[in-house]
């Protein structure tokens, strides 16, 4: 069997590969070992926010119906519904894919690949090995989740993010070992849905380093709020058996400290499945990190294979994933294409959601850029008032020369769908008075944007204008 292109992965870098380069007329296969929509689909993106919506749905009715008048019976939580529902939506997103890829005449091979030269792999399946040759490869095979010391997953003791979604029941008391976002989405929603919560992030400050740290003091105030009791400069060391439970041991602030669990959700981080047959026999060039390294575009040390998504560099988000594989798919087909994007907009569902486009403020300070700063708040927008979701705001970074927008950092009521305005504006170089003079719709969310940029240029109307912040 012998193709123009074989795509090894079959997430959201993976699959779009394949179409796309099946739509420019390669004779294009792909390489599934698992399901179709990669972790994303099946074990992650999609199943995560199908819970978290279903959490909030809860906890709406449970604080906010009787505000407004809505007279409910106390709502029962059935877990195994729950948790068949979630199923059911990643099976259909799944199945759009297998669509998707049949229709654009991708041929899917399911089975673990393996390299045994620059332009063939085996295929090993329950059917036996199959030998496929191209003329290029996309590697696009994800990344895992870490494990500590004294933590090994076992999706029954300790969970990674994989067995936290595929809970039929919610834990009494759940410890979450790491405090990045991974932890905090699915805590949270645990937490909402009726669990325990206890946080153990190493760190300083939770999302320390990820986001804007005035907008993670935001969702760290709703997790107090909720009772979720947080633990930072903490060091989880070791856990036991302990009746029914497990008490999980930790160093908090150089002190051994103890905490209750029936269940462990160990959520530190990804690393990159360069490390596995797939592709340790090839010999490409790999970071410190365990990243491929690749060229701007996408390309390896061995010219005719691809890296794209999380398996070739930060950041390990499943939209640059895409954005990589059109790119790939498009220089194979010989266009002169680079990896140049401004910005990869970054979303945190949290309660309340996180979003971001380009630099922190003390990015850019780093960077040399004399900036001005300002934040709108959402108390201060008649929809979030009208939908009882006021917490957080829009802070604007910019270039205090030339009012050139650097950075947006969003959190609050749908952050995740107002940060993409913020990146169509990066992306086109836009000064804040782009922001500030088109007209906004009202009542919505997204005048937080054309107002935080008012206020960025000193003369916000709908809040008391505080001096500006350079």
């Amino acid at each position: 069997m012998s193709f123009d292109v074989c795509v090894i992965g079959a997430g959201p870098g993976g699959y779009v590969a394949a179409i796309r380069a099946s739509q420019l007329g390669l004779k294009t296969a792909i390489v599934e070992r698992e399901f179709l929509g990669g972790v994303c689909l099946n074990v992650g993106c999609i199943p995560s926010k199908a819970m978290i919506t279903a959490a909030h749905f809860l906890h709406k009715i449970q604080h906010d119906a009787d505000d407004m008048g809505i007279e409910v019976a106390t709502p029962k939580l059935n877990m195994k519904k729950l948790k068949t529902w979630k199923e059911s939506v990643s099976t259909k997103m799944s199945g759009g894919v297998n669509q998707l890829l049949k229709g654009n005449k991708v041929e899917i091979f399911n089975g673990e690949a393996e390299f045994t030269s620059n332009t063939t792999i085996n295929i090993s399946s329950k059917k036996g090995t199959e030998k496929l040759t191209a003329k290029h490869f996309i590697i696009a095979t994800g990344s895992r989740p870490i494990e500590i010391p004294g933590f090994a997953v076992d999706e029954e003791n300790v969970l990674s993010s994989t067995g936290g979604l595929a809970l039929d029941h919610v834990p009494k008391k759940l410890v979450v070992i790491g405090g990045g976002y991974i932890g905090l989405e699915i805590g949270s929603y645990l937490s909402d849905l009726g669990s325990e919560v206890t946080v153990i992030e190493a760190g300083p400050a939770l999302l320390n380093g990820v986001v804007e740290p005035d907008c993670a003091k935001i969702v760290a105030r709703k997790l107090k709020k909720k009772k979720v009791d947080v633990h930072l400069k903490a060091f989880a060391k070791s856990y036991k058996k302990v009746g029914k439970g497990y008490e999980v041991t930790a160093e908090v602030n150089g002190k051994a400290q103890t905490f209750k669990a029936d269940k462990i959700l160990l959520t530190v981080g990804r690393k990159p499945n360069s490390d596995e047959k797939a592709i340790k026999k090839l010999g490409l060039k790999i970071d410190k990190a365990g990243f491929i390294v690749t060229d701007a575009q996408k390309r390896t040390s061995i010219n005719n294979i691809f890296a794209i998504g999380d398996i070739a560099g930060q950041p390990m988000l499943a939209h640059k994933a895409s954005h990589e594989a059109v790119l790939v798919a498009e220089v194979i087909n010989g266009a002169n294409r680079v990896y140049d994007a401004k910005t990869v907009p970054a979303v945190i569902f949290t309660d309340p959601e996180i979003a971001a486009a380009g630099m922190m403020e003390s990015e850019a300070k780093a960077a040399g850029y004399d900036v001005k700063v300002s934040q709108f708040p959402f108390a201060a927008n008649g929809r979030a008032v009208s939908m009882k979701q006021t917490d957080g705001f829009v802070k604007m970074v910019a270039d205090a020369k030339t009012n050139i927008l650097l950075g947006v950092h969003i959190v609050g009521p749908e952050a995740s769908n107002l940060i993409s305005e913020a990146v169509l504006a990066i992306e086109m170089g836009a000064r804040l008075e782009d922001l500030a003079l088109s007209i906004h719709p009202h009542p919505t969310l997204g005048e937080t944007m054309m107002e935080a940029a008012e206020a960025t240029l000193g003369h916000a109307v709908h809040i008391i204008q505080k001096p500006l912040r350079k």
